[in-house]
């Protein structure tokens, strides 16, 4: 990053004028796991703490966990004042992603600071769709709940390149293990709870599945955004039951 887009006067004079920028090491966080024990010692030894229960320690460490699943050495979070995740961009992805846009490294890193700043959430969805590859598909599971946790599965999707709007398509295929399912299409901005139900008006549409089946969500959006679809399982059985489900997901722009 230093010896490419972070070396460039036009990015460095956009960073300094409008973020505070900082650098952390992912080991200190916790993120890689051979680590864990001997920083602990260390820190012991050297009378230093680490809070990973800061904010923003949190807002780092739920950054892992949000958008592309690929793994990467270094990862750009844009983070606001109040310790929200506005933004990512992982260095491994950069050529492509620069490509997809059509742009030099450079100019594609200025704009990703930018759509951050915009409110756009660059980079924070697992499915990023685009003019260039408009459809991609995701294999997951889903379990059933148990009596104190609903233990969602969520597919992020980004569709912000699609600025002019277009028609969101979701091809559904459940596994045939035990284990039904409900398919929940939400704005990117809800929150699915671990603990309890959501309001009916989070709901954009959804659809419900049993094993074997195929099913289609479709989705009219006026403007580029992200999405949740959120999978939460159903048995009739008590103990626990897990089955897949296999997505093709595209957007259709319109006419």
């Amino acid at each position: 990053m230093r010896a490419g887009v972070l070396s460039k006067d036009g990015v460095i004079e956009f960073l300094n004028e409008n973020f505070i920028n900082v650098w952390n090491l992912n080991c200190e966080l916790g993120r890689i796991q051979s680590l864990r024990e001997p920083i602990a010692k260390r820190r012991k030894y050297e009378g230093k703490m680490f809070d990973t229960t800061h904010p923003l320690a949190q807002t780092i460490i739920k950054g892992w966990k949000t958008g592309s699943k690929k793994g990467s050495p270094v990862d750009c979070f844009v983070i606001s004042p109040a310790c929200e995740l506005m933004g990512r961009q992982m260095v491994n992805s950069l050529s492509e992603d620069s490509e997809h846009r059509a742009l030099r490294e450079p100019a594609y890193y200025l704009a990703f600071l930018k759509d951050a700043l915009e409110g756009k959430q660059p980079g924070l969805g697992n499915i990023v769709l685009s003019h260039e590859q408009p459809s991609q598909k995701v294999l997951d599971i889903f379990r059933t709940p148990t009596r104190e946790h609903r233990d969602w599965t969520v597919v992020v999707i980004d569709a912000t390149a699609f600025e002019n709007g277009g028609t969101l398509i979701i091809d559904i295929e459940i596994g045939r293990e035990d284990g039904e399912a409900a398919f929940y299409l939400l704005d990117g901005d809800k929150v699915l709870s671990a603990k309890e139900g959501f309001p009916k008006n989070y709901i954009t549409t959804w659809v419900w599945g049993e094993p074997g089946d195929t099913r289609q969500i479709k989705h009219r959006f006026d403007k580029g955004q992200l999405f949740k679809l959120g999978v939460i399982g159903a048995s009739v059985r008590e103990e626990l039951c897990i089955n897949a489900f296999h997505a093709k997901i595209s957007v259709e722009p319109p006419d």
